[in-house]
């Protein structure tokens, strides 16, 4: 009797863990597979991406390029590398997989296709732990040296102010051109009229 209600027991137990650890299981994928579709949403949200490697910065280091990328909209997220390798493979970009080594923090910038890159460039200067690995513009990988090129960039405004100055350069010069043939036509007919006075 003692043996057949031990080993019930035991079934029981067995029974109850069994379901435990399937429950625990379905709620690791779920929280997994949120994760992937976060990191899905947001690389579909940013206008570009950089990938980095922050071993070596301490918590003070860490705080000031999260208060830095905040400023400036940028989202500053550390994911398992399991979970963005499936996410870049369902959005077709298998080839950033390949820098997936080792702990890695993705910087979403969203307003400014070139301030993740700026921002990201100028705290690894300061602070050479960062080590910029990778990143991702309107949908094309690029190395570090193509972050690098990126940061190097000037600011969004500065880029329309030259290009509006570029169109604003022919016409204005058409203009100068303009008013001196006026101008020269002037001095022509003045010349004549104070000739023929004399």
């Amino acid at each position: 009797m003692k043996l057949e209600s031990l080993c019930v027991c035991r079934e029981i137990f067995y029974c109850i863990a069994n379901q435990e650890v399937k429950s625990v299981k379905e709620k690791t994928l779920r929280v997994k597979s949120q994760n992937v579709e976060e990191i899905k949403e947001k690389i579909g949200r940013a206008q570009a991406l950089v990938l980095v490697d922050y071993r070596g910065l301490n918590v003070e280091q860490l705080t000031e390029l999260r208060s830095q990328y905040r400023s400036a909209n940028i989202d500053y997220k550390v994911y398992k590398n399991t979970m963005m390798r499936i996410a870049f493979k369902d959005l077709g970009l298998e080839d950033f997989n390949e820098f997936l080594k080792g702990p890695s923090a993705v910087a979403f910038g969203y307003d400014d296709p070139v301030a993740a890159a700026k921002i990201t460039a100028e705290f690894a200067k300061t602070y050479s732990k960062l080590e910029i690995k990778a990143g991702i513009v309107d949908g094309k990988v690029i190395d570090v040296a193509e972050v690098n090129n990126l940061a190097s960039l000037p600011p969004r405004e500065v880029l329309v102010a030259q290009v509006l100055g570029g169109l604003n350069a022919p016409i204005q010069g058409f203009a100068n051109v303009l008013q001196g043939t006026i101008r020269s036509l002037a001095i022509v007919l003045n010349a004549i009229a104070e000739e023929k006075a004399a």
